[in-house]
């Protein structure tokens, strides 16, 4: 097996486009291993991760430490709220104390844009970016791609909107990237006030009309609004934006049969998903989240060296 051409896992803006297909390639080989009575392999015993969480998660905090566990390695949980950083002691302390324990492997998560990056460039051991603030996400994009090529068989050419908050959006960019070098044409839709200023030059295409824009797409992601994030109100009410921007059977009726419908979670209901959106034929949110620990388990196993075979 061909390793991946970096160290760590930071961004997909920093993947080519073999290392995302030899992930994606790595996690189906590892989605059979959810499925067994025992739910484990001897992949990666005697291997260390730490999962260091500044920022409130669920999901995506257990299934790095699902994933870890169901290969057999130690995995050790530490939040924000837990660690030194709380008695004033500098991230990149943090970071060094740790590595001086001989991990195999940091997931960082923080609500500040490019943290991560940061310990990456001072310690020697691998580094995945659980979600740094507004920047990227690149596991939940990976797990993004691998349910979009079970349900439709390719990438290449497929047409994706991703609607809602993009420009608070991690998971936003780092689709984008990857999409755009697995050949997707990708449309943003949202309110002018949640649109980045110049985000074309990402190679994505803008509308502002979601009943309208739904027509072509194979692809449609829905985002929430991320009011954690935003500074001041960027629209006037929920109803309002939830009457242009939630995705109900109404505005679907001009998309295509077979369309996907997706959702990175957590989801605000009513608001820029109707609850029989969410629970029709065509939602796959549930599938994202299966494939997530497939995903992860993949990430750990190519950054640490996993051996020639995935799954024993």
């Amino acid at each position: 097996m061909t390793g991946l051409s970096c160290r760590d896992i930071l961004g997909t803006e920093s993947l080519t486009q073999e290392d995302i297909h030899l992930i994606l390639d790595t996690a189906e080989s590892f989605r059979e291993v959810s499925t067994r009575p025992i739910k484990k392999v001897p992949t990666l015993r005697g291997r260390t991760v730490i999962n260091l969480f500044f920022e409130p998660s669920t999901r995506t905090r257990t299934s790095f430490e699902i994933a870890g566990k169901r290969m057999s390695a130690d995995v050790i949980n530490i939040s924000g709220s837990t660690s030194s950083t709380v008695k004033g002691e500098s991230l990149l302390d943090t970071a060094y104390n740790l590595e001086a324990m001989s991990p195999d492997l940091l997931v960082v998560r923080h609500s500040e844009s490019g943290v991560p990056h940061m310990i990456a460039s001072h310690i020697k051991t691998p580094v995945i970016n659980a979600g740094d603030g507004q920047h990227e996400h690149p596991s939940q994009a990976l797990l993004d791609l691998l349910t979009i090529r079970q349900r439709v068989k390719k990438l290449d050419g497929l047409n994706v909107l991703i609607v809602g908050d993009i420009a608070h959006s991690r998971v936003a960019r780092s689709n984008i990237h990857a999409m755009n070098k697995c050949g997707m044409n990708v449309t943003l839709v949202g309110p002018p006030t949640m649109m980045p200023v110049g985000i074309e030059k990402l190679g994505v295409r803008v509308s502002y009309n979601l009943a309208d824009a739904v027509e072509d797409a194979d692809v449609i992601m829905m985002l929430r609004i991320q009011m954690e994030r935003q500074k001041q109100h960027l629209f006037s009410s929920i109803r309002e934006y939830a009457n242009l921007f939630c995705l109900t059977q109404d505005k679907l009726k001009k998309a295509r049969k077979d369309v996907l419908i997706m959702h990175p979670g957590p989801v605000n209901r009513g608001v820029e998903i109707a609850l029989d959106v969410l629970e029709s034929r065509h939602s796959v949110v549930l599938h994202q989240v299966n494939n997530g620990v497939a995903v992860r388990m993949a990430l750990m196993f190519l950054l640490m060296g996993g051996g020639d075979e995935a799954a024993h």
